[in-house]
């Protein structure tokens, strides 16, 4: 597979829809910038996929403070990608999802953010200044380092909040438009 324009993957672990629904806002995104956009829940990882996009972002959600063993064993598949430095140089960037308002949500996103440096990935956060504490509100958790979304225990149609998911879009907008910005 050849992939002729800039390309972002989106590659996450939903075990109950929540993160997914983040994941395909992000491509919402990330998609208004005219980049290719892959989303693949883990399970289903393309490989090849992932290895020529210009640009991977990695999620899933807070478990007891930590990322899941589900992405966890895909970061231990990605090692022959490691020695070979196959993913050196392209754009990485996380995402969380979790219940509690923090959770540890940061964790996670730490993470993730190693795992990137590990393979000389090239790393961007969520720069936007918070604008408030509501539920309809941008950056509502103040995170910088990647995004944070927070869902109640609820079904997926109503949770997360429309704040989180329109901060997802403008991350996912964000990331396309750093992309296009790279030669």
């Amino acid at each position: 597979m050849s992939l002729s324009s800039k390309s972002l993957a989106i590659v996450y672990h939903s075990p109950y829809g929540h993160t997914a629904k983040v994941a395909s806002f992000i491509a919402q995104g990330a998609k208004q910038t005219g980049i290719d956009v892959y989303s693949m829940d883990i399970e289903h990882v393309d490989w090849d996929l992932l290895d020529q996009a210009d640009a991977i972002v990695f999620g899933c959600p807070t478990y007891m403070g930590s990322l899941t063993a589900a992405l966890k064993l895909f970061m231990e598949q990605s090692s022959k990608r490691w020695l070979a430095r196959t993913w050196q140089g392209k754009i990485a960037a996380g995402f969380t999802n979790g219940g509690g308002l923090s959770g540890d949500k940061l964790a996670v996103l730490q993470q993730i953010n190693l795992f990137a440096m590990q393979h000389g990935m090239l790393w961007t956060g969520l720069p936007m200044m918070p604008t408030g504490r509501s539920t309809q509100d941008l950056n509502r958790m103040s995170s910088f380092l990647g995004l944070m979304t927070q869902s109640d225990n609820a079904p997926v149609e109503t949770t997360p909040p429309q704040g989180d998911l329109d901060t997802a879009i403008w991350f996912g907008e964000y990331i396309g438009l750093l992309l296009g910005r790279l030669k």
